[in-house]
């Protein structure tokens, strides 16, 4: 099995697409530390200062304002309040939600980077990892040699496997590499809470709550990083068994994700929607306590649709890459 990954790990390196991909993340990554850069200096023109502790009062009145204001959605007033609540107990426990520095630019980069910027990377890498052996032509003597079909497949799954973690690990090193030069390189014992509790209605509860220190939620938010990267690349691995034009499978895989975003604004309106894979990306927004998008979503309800999508494709996959001509 080493021999089969080592082999599939040699065929992708050859088309340097990682490298590729880790040149788009440093781009974007510049891109967004400069941005909050040009933040921070506004914030100081506008404000005269950058304690958070007044930025933050600052943001309460804003949420006040607007909660005061008529004819806004009850989803978003439900959202201003919970995210009210959730400010004003920063602010009354002393703790800054936003504390300067690198670990918290990955923090928030894994946050917003979860549901589109790290699937699309991992699609990139990985959409032509069967269909790409019908282009180049390679599929006979793959198949031709004296391994058994599940045994071939298997290999490119783990392979997948393996380079979601190659990008999660470059994701981190690459945000704190750049960002840290703008913001410092400081904050991994920053205190952090979680556990805001939230029901669709946008329930507030702070039974849950604890601190955790900064280096400890990274690797949390990393490790649901990873699965939802994974579960798309496995779901990659699918579409590239089941269709033999590379174009059409990145197509396919670029429709669910932009699906998933679309449905995830609309979705409350349609409950079920809750059980598509796409819905349930955003694994990090429970870590944050943020109110689920549909009631009757929770991390672990959101785990297991993705366990069994991922269960699924694999089924999908592995029936068809044995039992069908290949040729």
């Amino acid at each position: 099995m080493l021999g089969l990954i080592r082999n599939e790990v040699m065929k992708i390196a050859s088309k340097k697409r990682l490298p590729v991909v880790i040149l788009i993340l440093v781009i974007l990554v510049s891109m967004f530390t400069y941005a909050q850069y040009r933040e921070i200096q506004e914030k100081i023109e506008k404000q005269g200062t950058l304690d958070w502790r007044v930025e933050l009062q600052q943001e309460i009145v804003d949420r006040q304002n607007r909660l005061a204001s008529s004819g806004i959605q009850d989803e978003f007033r439900q959202f201003l309040e919970f995210d009210l609540k959730q400010k004003q107990y920063y602010l009354d426990n002393d703790i800054n939600p936003n504390y300067p520095g690198a670990p918290t630019f990955i923090r928030i980069f894994l946050s917003q980077g979860v549901t589109l910027v790290l699937p699309l990377f991992i699609i990139i890498i990985m959409a032509d990892i069967v269909s790409g052996e019908y282009n180049d032509g390679t599929i006979k003597t793959l198949l031709s040699r004296p391994v058994r079909r599940w045994r071939i497949l298997m290999a490119k799954w783990l392979t997948v496997l393996l380079y979601t973690s190659m990008l999660m690990a470059a994701t981190v090193i690459v945000c704190y590499g750049i960002s840290g030069i703008v913001l410092g390189y400081d904050g991994w014992t920053a205190p952090i809470l979680t556990g805001f509790q939230a029901s669709a209605t946008g329930e507030f509860s702070t039974e849950y709550i604890h601190t955790l220190p900064m280096w400890k939620y990274l690797l949390m938010s990393a490790g649901l990083a990873w699965v939802v990267t994974a579960v798309v690349g496995t779901i990659s691995l699918m579409i590239s068994v089941l269709v033999k034009n590379t174009a059409t499978g990145i197509g396919s895989m670029m429709a669910v994700l932009i699906a998933g975003t679309l449905l995830s604004s609309l979705g409350s309106s349609w409950t079920s929607s809750k059980y598509l894979v796409n819905l349930n990306f955003d694994l990090i927004n429970y870590l944050e306590g943020q109110a689920p998008p549909i009631e009757g979503m929770s991390l672990s309800f959101s785990l297991t649709v993705l366990g069994v999508w991922t269960a699924g494709c694999l089924a999908v996959a592995f029936w068809n890459f044995t039992q069908k001509d290949m040729y």
